[in-house]
């Protein structure tokens, strides 16, 4: 599956150049999860053989992740999570999204609204959920906005420069995704053991 997700991506981007960037950005934010860890890379790449430019390309794909997490709010916002829930167990493994990850990013929004956004944006395997999250949520969209557009920029930017500088070495990226992720998630469960014992301190200190 993964295997022909990367041809696709591959051809798009050769064909359609930044329009095919900026879709592929709009779909994994908007929770169809075509692997930004091909995306920007295979871009980076494309733009270190001189095909394409890397500034347009982080440009184009900030633009797309924003856009996308838009739409992937708004789906969570007015979407009911009886309904999404029935549709992922179905359809879930087609867009390659567990029941599982959904709840994870779901019940983290809960416990720590809008950093856990800008957290989550630059979180393969989450980042594609992350917004929908958001809107079942009902995080305040200007929170939202602004955290998943800090996140995306760092993400697009860090990813699609790696690609341009490992050139024709770039697809061995996708690897190392896998480490970076269990690094956020030991980052994100000591930053929110390290909130709750600051809580615990000021409740402690009130009384």
């Amino acid at each position: 599956m993964l295997e022909q997700l990367t041809g696709f991506i591959i051809h798009l981007i050769q064909s359609t150049g930044y329009l095919g960037i900026f879709l592929l950005m709009v779909l994994n934010a908007a929770a169809i999860p075509i692997p930004s860890e091909v995306t920007l890379p295979f871009a980076g790449f494309l733009s270190n053989q001189g095909s394409l430019s890397l500034l347009y390309v982080i440009i184009i794909g900030i633009l797309g992740d924003l856009v996308g997490s838009s739409i992937g709010y708004a789906i969570g916002f007015f979407l009911e999570e009886n309904l999404l829930l029935s549709l992922i167990k179905k359809y879930g493994k087609i867009i390659l999204l567990t029941e599982h990850d959904y709840l994870k990013a779901t019940n983290w929004m809960k416990k720590y609204g809008s950093p856990v956004v800008f957290i989550g944006k630059m979180t393969p395997g989450i980042k594609s959920f992350i917004a929908v999250a958001a809107g079942i949520t009902e995080i305040k969209f200007y929170k939202f906005i602004i955290s998943a557009l800090l996140g995306g920029i760092i993400y697009v930017s860090v990813v699609s420069y790696v690609g341009f500088y490992l050139g024709s070495k770039w697809s061995v990226l996708g690897g190392y995704f896998r480490k970076f992720e269990l690094v956020i998630l030991v980052f994100v469960v000591l930053a929110g053991l390290w909130y709750i014992n600051h809580k615990l301190k000021l409740i402690k200190f009130k009384k």
